[in-house]
């Protein structure tokens, strides 16, 4: 019979053999294997067959430590392979694999393993990994733990919300597939998503239908230069390729398969985060098939035990005795251990994972609970047919419980669906295609084709219709258009695009045809970025989470704990004659009625909720802030900015509109109003300060009366500018806090404020200084200028407020938060400003560094302080606040020092922070009491503290009912804040509008 697909693993060309393995490789690695590391050490991964067990892993290492000149040895049970460092001036590749089959196993050394520095210094790579099976907070503290443990790993996180684990490691001294097996290790399914140190590309394949076809696929690979390793997944028809983009880019090898097939092999890009979609879609999926498999095995049992004792006929079927045991408990045991066995088997197997890591969770209760309830039921069969006393089965019991925890489970896969929901809109904005400019040597276009929007390369020119998505960030070459960018920024307003403007992957083109060139493209584009701000948000855990962790820690076993203690007390309890014997089931005993008090007590108490109250919660407020424009980098910033007391706001770009215009322009010399601004201009034109290019584009106004509007400032505008008109400078200086200097002809000129004039020794008089003072009245920046060492002339400066500016910050304050103003301007245009905008706290002249030393000082006695500013100069003080807000940043949303990134450039979405971080906090801490207070009622309950006042006793298959529709309940909460709507600012000042 022909070989299927089903077996075929593709590897690097030129492969001595075929290995399953796919490892990282670094980007300038040299082809040639099994490199001896630093002349001294070298390593070598071997593929190791006959392993069966954690002992045959153990007897390998030890074999391979004990040869003279290994050091270091590590064997992946579950990959059958061992890494192996040594000296080879001591030992060689053949040693070793003679070493491993002295032990009794088969050897083979990969010839495809990369060499790997020992201590060397590669860059550590952060790996994204998608872990299945965890269920509660213990499952995240055990995986973590394993994780952090391994050699080479610097650092782990795992979200629970997300099934998702962010690993930072070494991979001269760890593998992903190694840390991939740490998890299968520990119980858990784990596979490899993306990291940000692969040349890698995950493409779908069709029209692979053969063995032929896949090996032609493998022919065409490993004849193109540059492609290091594959690997072809026929069931999923999935090509993973690691390539060298110093030899080939990703669109030449997709171009080059294609072509080599003659369009025969169709491909396209897989977009990681679109596979991760299908995981969790996946997950969903075969959580509904359990539950309706189990419900489906149910509904008999119900029948049997409710509706057949009420029809004769059928009735006398089921008492019909076959063998040792009516024909009814024969269905019952049959269809039971159908769902204990078959339908429950997840439950044993995370269970056992938990047990096995020292660990415990809600796997563990469920197979407790249910484990007791069908053994008690088989014994009691058992006992019957040897002894003729019957008691009563609970076979139901076992059925109703995995039934209502897996209808749990399956609505809790459903509600954290809908809590990544930020993250799926985010990847659906990018384009599935991009039409692409092909151009001749010339630069003239010659054709237009369709290619995958994720193989766009820097520098391509791309045609966008109207109505379509611009398929990369980029620059506009050629049309004009208005592009809706409120997907990205939240603004509402359609934006104006010409040639030179930028444009932002993900928006949409409304009128005009554009070509633009794409500038940014991969992970390095805005949206790219917006949606690992929003991953790493949702990845990270808040302060409070501490405290679900540590009861996740011993709620299990105190739950177990309470069981046993209340099987002991019932029945102790019953045989002291404590209770009256009418309390006993029907034929049942002390024992029995003391076990469904116990089964009770494990099935009802519910660590999930615990687990899911904060992770949920900050999920959705990501997706909510993402929505708005406001893009939260983590819990923890949530958790802080609901406590703020101080919020410090920069003046220039973020009070203030950023745009400076010259209103006044004033010779104090005899020289021409022409010459003074075209010298001016000439010593501005090599800085970069806003204020230096607003000078400059005014006295180009002023020379030739251009169109140009002053108040663009952009750096291709300002280049415009410099040629033909300006005087040639030499030594030009920026003097941080004072302004400019530099020689023209010569002759030196100073631009910029008093200190600098001063220090300078240059006299500032009556006129000049009343006239400055009067522009600083004003809320206007006085720019003094001396040329030759005699003060020539003054410039006004203005930037106007934004029209929002004074009403957000009377909002703050009716919030109960303290606004402040810093800025590195002067006293009175500081003071005029902060009079105009309704502030009382201003510090002026202060430089951009010492903004830092202002946030420090507001946070001496405990309070939490926030900094807005532009992200930009103000990036200390982001850093030094307990939340850096960075506003404006829509083209630059890549903001390390701050927490939150606010996509408008609008003051409102400040309040909109601070709310939603309080809102998402009111919320957390409602989950936790409703979760705390659920187990501290329904674990006495169970445990059967009412029965004796009130007769209220909990079946166990009620009690499981209600530990799965708890977990359900925190998560469906924390969905409510979906409904988040923005604050209005009308409703924080109490105005009343008619």
């Amino acid at each position: 019979m022909a070989p299927t697909t089903g077996d075929l693993q593709l590897t690097s060309p030129g492969a001595v053999e075929h290995t399953d393995d796919l490892e990282d490789v670094r980007l300038l690695d040299s082809y040639d294997t099994n490199d001896v590391i630093h002349d001294e050490t070298k390593r070598i991964q071997v593929r190791i067959t006959g392993m069966t067990c954690a002992a045959c892993s153990n007897s390998v290492e030890t074999a391979l430590r004990s040869v003279n000149g290994v050091t270091e040895a590590s064997v992946a049970l579950l990959q059958n392979k061992a890494d192996v460092v040594f000296n080879p001036s001591l030992v060689k590749d053949d040693d070793i694999k003679n070493a491993i089959e002295d032990a009794g196993f088969e050897a083979e050394i990969l010839q495809d393993s990369g060499p790997a520095a020992v201590g060397g210094s590669a860059a550590v790579v952060v790996g994204q990994f998608t872990i299945g099976g965890m269920t509660c907070a213990a499952c995240v503290n055990s995986v973590e733990g394993i994780l952090r443990n391994l050699n080479g790993v610097k650092r782990a996180v795992v979200a629970l919300a997300t099934s998702l684990g962010e690993v930072e490691y070494d991979p001269n001294v760890i593998s992903k597939d190694d840390i991939v097996a740490a998890i299968e290790d520990a119980g858990f399914e784990g596979s490899f998503v993306q990291s940000n140190g692969q040349d890698r590309i995950v493409l779908g394949v069709g029209s692979v239908y053969s063995l032929v076809d896949a090996k032609v696929l493998e022919g065409m690979l490993s004849d193109i230069k540059g492609v290091r390793q594959f690997r072809f997944d026929p069931v999923l028809n999935e090509l993973d390729v690691v390539f060298d983009p110093e030899v080939i880019s990703s669109r030449s090898l997709v171009d080059g398969i294609q072509l080599g097939s003659n369009g025969k092999f169709r491909l396209h890009v897989r977009n990681p985060y679109a596979r991760m979609g299908s995981k969790d879609g996946s997950e969903t999926s075969t959580m509904f098939r359990l539950f309706i498999s189990s419900l489906f095995l149910s509904i008999p049992l119900f029948f049997i035990g409710v509706i057949c004792p009420h029809i004769p006929s059928v009735y006398s079927l089921l008492l019909w005795r076959c063998g040792p045991f009516l024909m009814g408990d024969w269905l019952k045991w049959a269809l039971v251990s159908v769902i204990q066995f078959v339908i429950g088997k997840r439950f044993y197997i995370a269970a056992g994972r938990a047990l096995r890591n020292g660990s415990t969770n809600m796997d563990v209760l469920v197979a407790l609970g249910t484990t007791a309830s069908y053994v008690y039921s088989v014994c009691a069969l058992l006992y019957g047919a040897l002894a003729g006393f019957w008691s009563p089965t609970y076979f139901e019991t076992s059925a109703m419980l995995i039934t209502f925890v897996l209808l749990g489970k399956y609505l809790e896969c459903l509600a954290k669906g809908k809590t990544s929901d930020a993250i799926k809109k985010l990847v659906e904005l990018t384009p599935p295609t991009a039409l692409l400019v092909v151009k001749d040597k010339g630069g003239r276009a010659i054709e237009e084709r369709e290619i995958d929007s994720l193989l766009v390369q820097p520098g391509d020119t791309l045609k966008v219709l109207p109505g379509t998505k611009i398929p990369a960030d980029g620059i506009v070459t050629w049309g004009s258009s208005y592009v809706n960018e409120s997907m990205v920024t939240g603004e509402s307003i359609p934006v104006s695009k010409e040639v030179n403007a930028s444009v932002i992957g993900g928006t949409i083109n409304m009128l005009g045809v554009l070509h633009i060139q794409a500038t940014k493209v991969g992970s390095d584009t805005v949206l790219s970025q917006i949606i690992s701000l929003v991953e790493t948000a949702q990845m990270s855990k808040a302060p409070i989470q501490k405290f679900a962790d540590y009861v996740a820690s011993i709620f299990v076993p105190t739950v177990v704990v309470l069981s046993l203690l209340t099987l002991l007390c019932w029945y102790i309890a019953g045989a002291l004659g404590a209770y009256p014997e009418n309390w006993l089931p029907e034929n049942g005993n002390h024992f029995v009625f003391a076990l469904m008090f116990s089964i009770s007590v494990v099935v009802i108490a519910c660590p999930c909720a615990l687990g899911l109250a904060t992770p949920t919660a900050v999920m959705v407020a990501t997706g909510v802030g993402a929505n708005n424009g406001v893009l939260i980098k983590g819990g923890d910033s949530l958790e802080r900015a609901q406590m703020v007391k101080y919020v410090i706001f920069d003046k220039t770009g973020t009070l203030t509109q950023g745009k400076s215009t010259v209103t006044a322009a004033k010779v104090f010399t005899g020289m021409e109003r022409g010459q003074f601004l075209t010298l001016v201009a000439s010593a501005e034109a090599s800085s970069e300060h806003p204020l230096g290019k607003a000078i400059l584009q005014y006295a180009h106004h002023f020379h030739f009366f251009d169109e140009c509007s002053p108040t663009s400032g952009t750096k291709s505008d300002a280049g415009d500018f410099k040629s033909g008109w300006l005087y040639d400078v030499s030594d030009f200086s920026a003097l941080p806090g004072r302004g400019v200097q530099c020689f023209i002809d010569g002759k030196r000129i100073l631009v910029g404020n008093r200190k600098l004039l001063e220090e300078n020794g240059i006299d500032i008089s009556t006129e000049v200084e009343n006239f400055v003072v009067e522009l600083e009245e004003s809320a206007k920046t006085g720019i003094l200028v001396a040329y030759d060492d005699v003060l020539t002339g003054v410039l006004g400066i203005a930037d106007p407020l934004k029209r929002e500016a004074s009403v957000v910050v009377e909002g703050l304050r009716k919030m109960g938060v303290v606004p402040v103003m810093v800025t590195g301007d002067n006293w009175r245009t500081a003071q005029a400003v902060a009079k105009e905008v309704g502030i009382e706290d201003v510090r002026a002249e202060v430089m951009p560094a010492g903004k830092a030393d202002v946030v420090r000082s507001f946070q001496k006695d405990g309070s939490i302080v926030a900094m807005v500013g532009d992200g930009i100069n103000d990036s200390p003080a982001l850093a030094a606040a307990d939340v850096g807000m960075a506003i404006g940043a829509g083209t630059d949303v890549a903001i390390e020092a701050a927490n939150y990134v606010l996509m408008r450039d609008n003051l409102e979405d400040v309040i909109t922070a601070i709310d939603l971080s309080k809102k998402t906090f009111f919320r957390i801490r409602l989950n936790y009491v409703f979760a705390m207070a659920y187990n501290v009622v329904a674990i006495p309950v169970a445990a059967g503290v009412l029965f004796p006042s009130l007769g209220i006793q909990l079946p166990p298959w009620v009690a499981g009912a209600c530990m799965a529709m708890s977990s359900v309940s925190v998560v469906c909460s924390s969905l409510l804040l979906r409904r988040y709507k923005k604050p209005k600012l009308t409703t924080i000042l109490e105005i009343v509008v008619n």
